[in-house]
């Protein structure tokens, strides 16, 4: 079974979420009064398109502030701490990945093809929103709140744990002895791939895609 982006009609999704929220900024942005929420949206898709530019360090409040062209204080009216601005991040990262794989479940009944679709729409999904990547690899974390890098460990601990329950179940129909032992150890090979292709996709200012060679990793680290 290849894993290519048709196999997964939902993924486009996060492209349109992307959108959308940017026609937001570009709404907002037209207007003196931005309505309710808008703010927000706006504050946070500035600072993932800072995250998006290659070389780029850490984001400052100061930075971020000129690039909306309003006052630092501006931007606290909305968000308690800079913290909570990539807390806002962050939630749309789980909230994105984690729809699309509790899809999976109700979509596909083969559990190793259900593992090749999650890696595949994860990977996609960094490609797709670049400064998003930086935040999930903890390249943007460096010298945050220490609560944020917790919570992206903890992503890929979940991910981890629904490969290896997936994983698990694959063993067992396939007449393993010890299928939660083969579980854990393919789920955390899997799953260091995973960070590995994003890390690398960060990086590489971007150049190196996370979806690069994919379908043969895939046969390789997944056989059917």
């Amino acid at each position: 079974m290849t894993a290519n982006a048709d196999s997964l009609p939902a993924s486009a999704s996060l492209a349109q979420d992307t959108s959308d929220a940017q026609g937001q900024v570009v709404d907002a942005g037209a207007r003196k009064r931005p309505k309710p929420g808008e703010r927000r949206v706006q504050i946070l898709q500035a600072l993932a398109s800072m995250l998006e530019q290659p070389g780029t360090e850490r984001v400052t409040t100061a930075a971020l502030a000129a690039r909306l062209e309003v006052s630092e204080a501006a931007l606290y009216r909305h968000f308690a701490s800079k913290a909570q601005m990539f807390e806002g991040l962050i939630d749309f990262i789980e909230q994105s990945v984690f729809s699309l794989v509790n899809q999976l479940g109700d979509r596909e009944p083969d559990a190793v093809a259900r593992c090749r679709k999650l890696v595949t729409l994860l990977l996609q999904f960094g490609e797709r929103n670049p400064g998003m990547t930086r935040v999930m690899v903890g390249d943007a974390l460096v010298f945050e709140n220490e609560r944020l890098q917790q919570r992206m460990n903890l992503f890929f601990d979940k991910i981890e744990s629904s490969l290896r329950q997936d994983l698990r179940d694959a063993a067992a129909q396939a007449g393993s002895a010890t299928p939660s032992v083969d579980a854990q150890a393919s789920a955390s090979v899997v799953s260091a791939f995973c960070v590995g292709r994003l890390q690398r996709y960060a990086r590489s200012g971007f150049k190196r895609l996370p979806s690069e060679s994919l379908e043969h990793s895939l046969a390789i680290l997944l056989p059917a």
